[in-house]
């Protein structure tokens, strides 16, 4: 058995806590015991679960690992916290807010012989597995990836390519390696709304966009247009209910790793895609501000 602590109580925070005192039966999640959970507000307990102090979280030999479910800004402090005292970790993407601090956090698994997870829920959602199926060994001439939304903290949740990096990471496991051609990002401060721009290029030198546009009142929603030499795909194909939910999956996979159950190859094809998708934000970032 793994002890865990739940750092961050929002929403991905209760639905983790949620998962962890109902595992799968027979699923790598029976493997978890939930210890407590750390909230910077004074909630005493959640869900019958009692609330512990970081110092506690890390200090406790009784706490194997973390699931970290903080704002994007305090996740690198957090990773590092409880790598350092020795803890395995599950952390929200994106996992830091720049390609090389990502780099030395994993530097710092390895050196601690710990695992680092990266939870990649859009990866697991009935939506995209339908749409890798439909992409799956078709040839694409160009396409677009538009997404909107209301608006979102940029001071907690960095620049929109990484707090958007779930739509970054469609793109990169549905097409591949992407290169950054040019990115803009508009916004109107009185009105609360931006809109970002990327384009990039596939490694068959083919064109793709991505647009993230938040706006109060704009309805959270994909919309897609993919050219295909055989064909367009403009709308999302239709998903049946998932039997398992994608955060009880990602806490499967978790659980997975801690027991050594993934194979090598798997952890360094997920490894690669995480930094390149960093590496790519931050490429767009860059391409915004100058």
């Amino acid at each position: 058995m793994f002890g865990v602590v739940v750092v961050g109580i929002g929403i991905a925070g209760s639905v983790r806590i949620r998962d962890l005192l109902n595992p799968l039966p027979s699923s790598p999640s029976e493997s978890l015991k939930l210890q407590g959970f750390v909230s910077r507000r004074d909630l005493g307990e959640c869900h019958g679960v009692r609330q512990i102090s970081l110092q506690e979280a890390l200090q406790s030999n009784e706490i194997d690992a973390a699931l970290i479910c903080t704002d994007n800004q305090n996740h690198e402090q957090s990773v590092r916290s409880f790598l350092e005292a020795g803890k395995h970790v599950l952390v929200e993407y994106p996992m830091a807010l720049s390609e090389q601090t990502a780099q030395e956090l994993w530097q710092l698994a390895e050196q601690k012989g710990k695992v680092l997870h990266v939870e990649h829920i859009e990866l697991l959602t009935e939506e995209f597995k339908q749409l890798k199926k439909e992409v799956d060994g078709k040839e694409l001439v160009e396409g677009v990836l538009h997404f909107t939304g209301g608006p979102v903290d940029e001071q907690k949740f960095g620049f929109p390519s990484f707090s958007g990096i779930a739509r970054l990471t469609w793109l990169v496991d549905l097409f591949g390696h992407l290169t950054v051609t040019s990115a803009r990002k508009e916004e109107n401060e009185k009105e609360k709304s931006s809109k970002l721009t990327a384009h990039f290029t596939t490694a068959e030198n083919r064109p793709l966009s991505w647009i993230e546009e938040r706006a109060p009142g704009l309805k959270r929603e994909k919309k897609v247009r993919f050219t295909f030499k055989s064909g367009i795909l403009e709308t999302l194909p239709p998903a049946p209910r998932a039997a398992v939910g994608p955060f009880m999956q990602d806490q499967n996979l978790f659980a997975q790793k801690l027991l050594g159950q993934v194979p090598k190859e798997m952890l360094a094809a997920e490894k690669r895609r995480i930094l390149h998708c960093l590496d790519l934000a931050e490429k767009i970032k860059h391409y915004c501000q100058h």
